[in-house]
């Protein structure tokens, strides 16, 4: 257990923008700062980070909270776990009691993966150095490759024993399980319930997760094995901990390059990616042969709009580039490609030029991928059939580019060079739109069914069939009080209020909401919002307290997550152009929210007077309608009696 004077530690210590940073590229507007959401398809920046609150928020998805909250959500970590994470960052010592045999036992299956996977790298790059095969092997072929110390440090490349079963029993006798060798991939069982290594006799290549975890490995055969054999390379299978259509080779050594040249290389192999960074080029990244996916072009989206696809000159390296980049342009990205001379991988091109000549080189050679498109397809065909074709190629990938103006620059474009009427390819561009735009109506009704589907199905039991439009504003109304009470819940509202005992008392946002709800023992639908106003109310009087830091770094983690969504305004606003809220404004607005409250307690009885008098009916029970009735109308008289105070109309 973490104790609690730990955890403020951490919390003291924490920088919310310097943890989501990490993951997201942050731009500064006005008192904020802004990106592109992580946890959902975002294509215009709506994740918003407050420096000064302590908390980030998704305007589309609503996920955010405070520090602990995004390490937990992003990293699909525990909440002892993201604490700890915060706690490395910040070098802050956390002292634990050591766990149980039933504690230990029960330990996460996944982050029991990353720890044998933590361990296998240690073991690789171990044997590297300091194995004699290691060293007269494996250190052999990555000089031969001419990397630098420096940089087999920096990826933690390593080399596995030739011996079948090295690994398996150097990890048995350090004590990890034998389902998580099998599991990680590292190891695979035979018939008779031998464990196999995957990687004997090959040198290692680690995947690093954006944060820095080891969800993989990648390990390729020696030259001299290699003669013959289709697959050089051999890399971890799906696990718990690693999807390979949703990790990129190399973007933990090289996202803080591409967020600060604002530009990312997509390469084939992991010696591009290496020979690369040795050669000052950081900003790259790898799929590792693997068709690009909509969860690796989101990953970089994050980083970067824009990519350079960097390959070979050949026919290989020229499919390569084409793949995936409709994919690319659907999601806002400026794609240029760039071919390298017939022979060259970036391996071989960048361990022959320096830096500079290869920064050259790529500003003097990459075109825009519909140029590029352009010059492939169409160059030297004249056959009317196929360049139809081609070009209904080429438009239907225009067509995907989400930016209206990117679409008719590049339309335009595409008129002059085919020499074609502009108006014609507008048709035809329209056309793939109009099907696209129909495809995703369909999915959206699709997934809206099986919402609703869902949401019929978690009903409690005593809810009727019918939700009301008025229940639903009652809970919205719930919604608005308790987020009134984090922004403000400590601000007082009500000075020099005279008790029963004749003293003198100040009344907080929080104070005044808790007591009058009290006159008549009303209670939120929630009981986590029951809480909230009850914590409020208790300290809203206490010397430094803040309703907002509070909540946000509250202990309950579903606490801190509600008041990290709540916590951010909807509309952030410059600081010249957000309204004072003074205290006649807050005491009118918690007034006229306790009434809708109120008067939303009331409409849902009247509601549930209406569905019993129904049933009352049903069963021929007219004493039972008229007693029902008489209630109903007692609620309604008491109803309008509220709303008449501060003006509501009522909707029958």
């Amino acid at each position: 257990m973490i104790d609690r004077a730990t955890i403020d530690k951490i919390m003291d210590a924490t920088n919310i923008v310097d943890v989501v940073s990490e993951f997201v590229t942050l731009r500064k507007t006005g008192v904020n700062y802004k990106g592109l959401c992580p946890f959902h398809d975002d294509k215009t920046p709506s994740f918003i980070v407050s420096p000064s609150k302590g908390i980030c928020h998704c305007f589309a998805c609503g996920k955010g909270g405070n520090a602990v909250n995004f390490i937990m959500e992003h990293e699909q970590m525990t909440y002892p776990d993201a604490l700890r994470w915060l706690a490395k960052k910040y070098n802050i010592e956390i002292k634990e009691r050591e766990l149980t045999a039933e504690e230990q036992q029960a330990a996460n299956d996944r982050e029991s993966m990353f720890v044998l996977n933590e361990w296998a790298r240690d073991y690789f790059h171990d044997i590297l150095h300091n194995d004699i095969d290691g060293k007269a092997i494996g250190m052999q072929y990555f000089r031969g490759r001419g990397f630098r110390d420096d940089i087999i440090k920096k990826f933690q490349l390593g080399y596995a024993l030739p011996r079948r079963d090295s690994l398996s029993k150097a990890a048995l006798q350090k004590g990890f399980k034998k389902e998580f060798l099998i599991k990680t991939g590292l190891c695979y069982q035979k018939d008779n319930g031998e464990l196999v290594d995957r990687y004997s006799g090959r040198v290692i290549f680690p995947w690093l997760s954006v944060s820095g975890k080891v969800n993989a490995f990648g390990g390729r055969l020696l030259d001299s094995r290699t003669k013959g054999v289709q697959q050089k390379y051999v890399n971890s299978p799906e696990s718990d901990i690693y999807h390979k259509d949703h990790e990129l080779y190399g973007l933990y050594q090289a996202k803080r390059a591409i967020a600060k040249e604002d530009n990312v290389f997509m390469v084939e192999g992991y010696t591009d990616v290496i020979s690369m960074h040795q050669n000052g080029i950081e900003n790259v990244v790898a799929n590792s042969g693997t068709a690009l996916s909509m969860h690796q072009v989101r990953l970089l989206r994050r980083f970067t709009s824009n990519i350079t696809l960097l390959y070979d000159g050949d026919e290989a390296g020229i499919h390569a580039a084409m793949r995936g980049t409709d994919m690319l342009l659907q999601e806002g990205m400026n794609v240029k490609i760039l071919l390298l001379p017939d022979g060259d991988d970036p391996d071989s091109f960048s361990r022959k030029h320096n830096s500079e000549e290869f920064r050259n080189y790529v500003g003097d050679h990459q075109v825009d991928f519909i140029i590029f498109k352009t010059r492939l397809l169409l160059d030297g065909v004249t056959d009317p059939i196929k360049r139809s074709e081609a070009i209904s190629n080429i438009v239907r990938s225009v067509s995907v580019i989400p930016d209206q103006i990117k679409r008719d620059t590049y339309i335009r474009e595409c008129s002059r060079n085919f020499q074609m009427n502009e108006q014609t390819l507008i048709n035809t561009m329209n056309r793939f739109i109009g099907g696209d735009i129909e495809n995703q109506q369909k999915e959206a009704e699709r997934q809206l069914r099986q919402q609703e589907a869902a949401a019929q199905t978690q009903q409690q039991p005593q809810q009727h069939a019918s939700f009301h439009s008025s229940d639903k504003r009652a809970l919205e109304v719930e919604r608005l009080i308790i987020q009134l009470i984090i922004q403000h819940g400590e601000e007082i509202i009500y000075r020099d209020i005279e008790t029963e005992d004749g003293q003198l008392v100040n009344l907080t946002v929080a104070q005044y909401i808790d007591y009058d709800l009290a006159q008549d023992d009303l209670h939120f639908s929630s009981p986590l919002f029951d809480r909230i106003l009850h914590e409020a109310a208790i300290h809203s009087s206490d010397e430094g307290f803040k309703a907002d830091t509070y909540f946000t770094s509250h202990a309950d983690i579903g606490i801190s997550r509600l008041a990290g969504s709540l916590a951010m305004n909807h509309y952030q606003l410059s600081k010249s152009l957000q309204m004072r809220t003074d205290a006649a404004t807050l005491q009118q607005k918690t007034e006229h929210l306790i009434v809708d409250f109120r008067i939303g307690i009331k409409t849902r009885l009247i509601n549930d007077l209406k569905h019993a008098i129904a049933e009352a009916n049903k069963a021929s029970d007219m004493a039972k309608v008229r007693e029902l009735m008489k209630e109903q109308m007692e609620a309604q008289k008491l109803r309008d009696t509220i709303a008449a105070k501060v003006g509501r109309d009522i909707v029958r």
